[in-house]
Formats: C-alpha cells, sequence, structure tokens
C-alpha cells in the first residue's frame, strides 16, 4: 500500500505518503491564497523525500471539506487527475475527521475551522475516530450553548475564544493525520467510512451570478 493523500479544504496545502505502516514523507504549508500553486510542488516533493515515484502509489485520499469554494476543489480536481492518470481509487474523507484524528482526544470534543463570514465549519466526536454529527456550518455564538464544557479543535476554536474557550491544537489540517487514518479504515476493511470525492461546501459560493443579470445574445 502507498497512500498518497492531500488537503486544501482549509488554508493548510498538506500532503503525506503513507505505506500502511506509518507515514513516510509529509508537507504542509499554511496559504489560503495559494492553493492551485502549492500543491503540485507538494506532491513532487514528498515523493523526493520518500524516494519513490509518482506511479508508485496505490491509491489517493482527498479531503472533501467542509471548505471555501476555489481551495476545495483544486485538492478534489489533482485526486481525480491523479486517480484518472494511475488507474487507482480515490478515498474521500471529511476534512474535520482528519483534525479529529489528528488531536487523539479520547473523549467527547468538537472540530472548528474558520468558514469565513464570522462563521465556522463544524461537528462533534465521541473521540477521535468516531464523528457524531454531520459538519455544519454556524456563527459561534449560535452553538457554543450545545458545546459548553467541550474542548473545541481547529483554527475556527482560536478564532473565537468567547464562543470556544478550551481550544486545542492541532489548528490546521494535516494530510499525514488524513492518511493515516484513511490506512486503518482501510485496514479493518471499513468501506462505509469513506466518502465520495465530491465537494462538501453546505453553502453557496462567495461569487454569484447579478440579480439583474441580462443575456445577450447575437442576432
Amino acid at each position: 500500500m502507498l497512500l498518497l493523500a492531500m488537503d486544501t479544504a482549509t488554508p493548510a496545502v498538506t500532503v503525506a505518503l503513507h505505506d500502511g505502516e506509518a507515514v513516510v514523507a509529509s508537507s504542509s504549508r499554511v496559504d489560503a491564497r495559494r492553493h492551485g500553486e502549492l500543491l503540485l510542488p507538494a506532491v513532487d516533493r514528498v515523493l523526493a523525500e520518500a524516494g519513490l515515484k509518482l506511479d508508485a502509489v496505490t491509491g489517493v485520499v482527498v479531503g472533501v471539506g467542509p471548505g471555501p469554494y476555489t481551495g476545495l476543489r483544486v485538492g478534489l480536481v489533482t485526486a481525480a487527475a491523479f486517480s484518472s492518470a494511475l488507474g487507482v481509487h480515490v478515498h474521500g474523507l471529511c476534512t474535520l475527521d482528519g483534525l479529529a484524528y489528528a488531536s487523539g482526544i479520547d473523549g467527547p470534543f468538537a472540530v472548528a475551522t474558520d468558514a469565513r463570514r464570522k462563521e465556522v465549519y463544524w461537528a462533534r466526536y465521541d473521540d477521535f475516530r468516531t464523528r457524531t454529527t454531520d459538519a455544519a456550518v454556524d456563527r459561534p455564538a449560535d452553538i457554543a450553548e450545545s458545546l459548553a464544557g467541550l474542548p473545541v479543535v481547529g483554527a475556527g476554536a482560536l478564532l473565537y475564544p468567547d464562543a470556544f474557550p478550551d481550544a486545542r491544537d492541532p489548528e490546521h489540517q494535516s494530510a499525514a493525520a488524513l492518511a493515516a487514518l484513511a490506512a486503518e479504515r482501510l485496514a479493518a476493511g471499513d468501506a462505509e467510512g469513506f466518502l465520495d470525492p465530491l465537494p462538501m461546501y453546505l453553502r453557496r459560493p462567495d461569487a454569484q451570478v447579478p440579480k439583474n443579470y441580462k443575456v445577450v445574445t447575437p442576432r
């Protein structure tokens, strides 16, 4: 097994290789505006670090969000391209699940990432492997009471300390954690633990057609 994992649903452009036993190489850079520029060089970097060629990859793992439209689609399109070129399967995972797994928290907690517009993407967990709610997008003040007393992992918790006073690491997504979670589920034969590699937006993109837009067609 050699899994190539990537996630661009958050400001972290993150890539990792996992051989089924451990992460053999990883790269992460936080830059919310350069997902398209940074992802492929990161893939080249982890392959070079591991001393492997792309054709050694037996599966692709990708974070499907939730996340902003532009950044999220970079990882998903790249994963689909590698899948087609290599003839391997793409395993989709919720981005929040990667953060949860990396936290290692063995008890109830939540994960919250920055959704912009003064909102967070979030979900609740029984432990670092087990999500108990669907991912959602809300204003921190609207969910603070329901998450009161729980640790909250991720950049969303750090951005809104009044709503989430018990903020925990990691702040940013890690493809290494996403790859390790995928390897664990594949080894257990847990096919239902994966999602289709389709974007989880949860809301409309910022760029929209103007309401008074008029179609002009040639005569």
